[in-house]
């Protein structure tokens, strides 16, 4: 294998072909495969920057009929520990994250039969009446395609009228691996096939919403696969340019049906490389220091990041693999800091934003990331009964007395 070849077209901008880039991701040294990615971070970023974004993760429901043999999250249809947060929950959640400086939530959730797309939408604009410039990145793929699927409405038309109630814009999650073997494998193919993720995203992206794009690799998938993933991805920003970012991380696989053991930190960082000279049309990638750890985190930034991801503040679906990591923005500044970089805070566009918030003013540390819930919270939101229920489950509920939050 001639690297020297690779080398010089990577350094004049020259795009990698499947075969090319499977040949590097399997036999080039990491070391290589490290210096090559920051060279292309460094040509996108000539100023020794690293951006971030404060943020809350707040997954509104865990009720999920998908059933993805990975997912430790998801409660189904019935389960004594299924909830759906209510309104004000959502509202103190913000409250919080913007008394921490954050900018906007991180809103995902189980695909729950009994949440209408009217229950969205009340969310959406009691949000922006109450906080009018606090940002909603809000619904992946296949939950938009949920929606379409339980109001059968068109996918053009649920993201029309999740835009009208106040959505900003679209995270990327359920992409797992975009090849249809692998999702069948996974029991994710029900909630969207690889072009059904694909085309909501070009709807998305159409409408004038930015999203972002993830890959979760480490399960059944072969090399092949992880690049027909990026290729996939690389080919849609060609056609739309609506992608901000791309993250990638390992599956975490403790309290999971399939189980199985976690790839090692070195894949990620190859990975991760491999995916800065893959998509080349990317601006940004971010860090997934959530399932790597703050170290491994930051050394991400010498193998093609430019970003720390977000403070994030809650967390609760790698939480429930086994996944504890946390770092406040106070930790991130350090780590990024420490690599050599200005860390610089960020909206999900990568507009700058200016320096860190807690040098502005007095803020709490955040040594442990907060939960949905606190345990033993069974309580059942009054405004549920505003919405009709479609399973027998959720029937049954709606038609008993709420039940008080506890104190």
């Amino acid at each position: 294998m001639d690297l020297r070849s690779f080398e010089d077209r990577i350094k004049n901008g020259g795009r990698l072909s499947a075969n090319e880039a499977l040949t590097l991701y399997r036999h080039a040294p990491t070391h290589w495969l490290g210096r090559m990615a920051d060279g292309v971070r460094r040509r996108k970023h000539p100023e020794p920057v690293v951006t971030y974004i404060i943020d809350r993760n707040v997954n509104y429901t865990n009720v999920c009929v998908a059933r993805c043999n990975f997912c430790a999250f998801y409660r189904e249809v019935g389960h004594a520990e299924g909830y759906v947060l209510g309104f004000e929950e959502i509202f103190r959640k913000i409250e919080e994250t913007q008394a921490l400086g954050g900018v906007q939530l991180l809103l995902q959730g189980g695909h729950n039969p009994d949440l209408p797309i009217a229950w969205y939408e009340d969310l959406f604009r009691s949000v922006k009446q109450r906080y009018p410039d606090f940002k909603l990145h809000a619904l992946s793929p296949p939950e938009v395609l949920h929606l379409s699927r339980t109001s059968r409405l068109p996918v053009p038309q649920v993201i029309d009228r999740l835009m009208a109630a106040g959505l900003d814009s679209i995270p990327g999650g359920g992409a797992e691996i975009l090849v249809d073997r692998v999702r069948q494998l996974l029991n994710c193919y029900g909630k969207a096939t690889s072009d059904e993720w694909l085309e909501v995203m070009r709807h998305a992206h159409r409408a004038g919403l930015r999203t972002t794009a993830t890959m979760m690799y480490g399960t059944v998938e072969t090399d092949e696969e992880r690049l027909e993933h990026l290729l996939r991805l690389r080919a849609l920003q060609d056609e739309t340019g609506g992608f901000t970012a791309f993250i990638t991380w390992s599956y975490q696989p403790e309290h999971t049906e399939r189980g199985g053991a976690e790839a090692t930190g070195i894949e990620y960082l190859r990975t991760l490389a491999i995916a800065r000279l893959v998509l080349d049309n990317f601006d940004n990638l971010q860090a997934s220091w959530v399932t790597q750890g703050g170290k491994v985190g930051q050394l991400s930034l010498a193998f093609g990041a430019n970003d720390m991801g977000s403070v994030m503040i809650e967390e609760n679906v790698v939480r429930a693999a086994g996944a504890v990591y946390c770092m406040d923005e106070v930790e991130i500044v350090r780590n990024v800091e420490d690599a050599g970089f200005q860390p610089k805070r960020r909206n999900m566009h990568y507009d700058i934003l200016g320096d860190p918030f807690f040098r502005e003013r007095s803020v709490p540390r955040t040594l442990e990331l907060a939960t949905a819930r606190d345990a033993g919270d069974t309580s059942v939101p009054a405004e549920l009964v505003n919405y009709p229920a479609r399973s027998a489950a959720g029937k049954r509920q709606r038609s008993q007395p709420p039940a008080s939050p506890v104190a």
